[in-house]
């Protein structure tokens, strides 16, 4: 592992870090927490909920952990996750207006701070037992796409080699991969260099070193990869109203390949999830 402070360059001159092993352990921590917090948060992901309330016990557990939700005051915006069902692509805002029903998927990422370090997580869920075929399919694809994109995540490989994969999955199954958001680095700072896309040609972009640490979260839409952002500034939508889904990994290149810093403690990986009602 690199010595802390160390940095390398991407082609417009960002600094990328290259982190040590005790600012890996930092992260080992933070992200932990995310994971456990979407864990927290699944028995009641239930018809008849409204994403404002599962807003409110998402902050509830990062506090009561130690920890702040990194997305209050970020840019303006006022809550501690965002929730994004169904043609919603990402940065839905939590409402207690907005109620879940069955039948729907839906997105829920969230990013803790703990000990200043940033910890970033989404896990698609099931609402109900009413969940279409083509819904299935599309979340399982999406979090296939993104282990097959973290699987390229090794030293001497490239970020284009990381959307490759994750395209080249997508595309085969006839999903738009969204073009406007990709993954980012993380660390002290919540958005970091390098940019992540989750598509593009091997052998490209940003070599991969031991001691980066980024996050990996493909968007994938069952219709076309257009989006457009709502007039609230924040909720992103599929223009042609189809489905989307998304996950979300932390990961830091190691001598050998990488590290998943926000595993499920639960062991959940996508859904649906064997839990007990709260």
């Amino acid at each position: 592992m690199t010595n802390t402070g160390e940095y390398v360059a991407d082609r417009e001159g960002r600094r990328i870090p290259l982190h040590g092993a005790e600012e890996f352990e930092a992260m080992r921590k933070s992200g932990r927490l995310a994971a456990a917090t979407l864990d927290y948060i699944t028995p009641y992901v239930v018809p008849g909920v409204s994403t404002g309330q599962l807003d409110r016990l998402i902050e509830a557990f990062m506090r009561d952990n130690g920890a702040i939700p990194a997305t209050i005051g970020y840019k303006g915006y006022q809550h501690a996750s965002c929730i994004s069902p169904n043609h919603v692509v990402n940065h839905g805002i939590p409402s207690d207006d907005k109620t879940l029903v069955d039948g729907d998927i839906v997105n829920i990422d969230v990013t803790v701070i703990l000990d200043g370090w940033y910890g970033d997580n989404s896990r698609m869920y099931f609402v109900g037992e009413k969940i279409g075929v083509k819904a299935r399919k599309l979340v399982d694809i999406t979090y296939k796409a993104m282990m097959a994109g973290i699987a390229a995540a090794k030293p001497g490989n490239t970020l284009g080699d990381i959307g490759h994969a994750i395209q080249t999955l997508a595309e085969s199954h006839r999903y738009g991969v969204v073009r406007d958001f990709g993954g980012h680095g993380i660390g002290r700072v919540f958005h970091d260099a390098p940019h992540v896309d989750h598509f593009g040609k091997r052998g490209t972009g940003v070599l991969l070193k031991p001691g980066m640490v980024f996050t990996i979260e493909p968007m994938l839409n069952a219709g076309k990869p257009d989006v457009k952002i709502l007039s609230d500034g924040w909720t992103t939508v599929t223009r042609d109203r189809s489905l989307s889904a998304q996950f979300e990994h932390q990961v830091g290149i190691t001598e050998d390949g990488c590290e998943i810093f926000t595993l499920s403690p639960a062991g959940y990986t996508q859904p649906p999830y064997c839990v007990s009602a709260p």
